[in-house]
């Protein structure tokens, strides 16, 4: 096993690469690669674990009454507020995953108790959204 950092836009990734044994054969199938001319960039010093961000809250245990993602993305807006009568169908937010909007809608009317997404925020496929009563 060989330990690598790959950064993907902007943001590095330590990865463990296995290499396998060819049988003994040096000469590579792939052409070498070109020669870098550019300095090369100093690599990513994660930060201390005193440094990083806040823990996250725990996430909420979604009850019967409440509504869920059904995706992973980002909350692109949330269309009702804190005491609000909601009706069956009716839709409450709007999440984007994959340059796609998605309406997210009630599954059942309710009055908003408690809302647990952020406008601009991530969200995870399952985590309760808005909480009704």
């Amino acid at each position: 096993m060989k330990k690598l950092r790959v950064t993907v836009e902007g943001k590095a990734y330590d990865v463990l690469v296995e290499i396998l044994d060819d049988g003994g054969s040096t000469a590579s199938p792939f052409p070498p690669p070109p020669v870098q001319s550019a300095p090369l960039a100093a690599p990513v010093v994660a930060p201390p674990a005193s440094a990083t961000a806040a823990p996250k809250a725990a996430p909420v245990a979604a009850g019967a009454n409440d509504i869920v993602s059904p995706l992973s993305g980002k909350v692109v807006s949330i269309e009702v507020k804190v005491g609000d009568d909601v009706a069956a169908g009716a839709k409450v937010a709007v999440v984007e995953a994959m340059k796609m909007n998605t309406d997210i809608t009630a599954t059942h009317a309710g009055k908003v108790l408690s809302l647990h997404a952020t406008v601009g925020g991530a969200i995870e496929e399952g985590a309760v959204m808005i909480k009704l009563g």
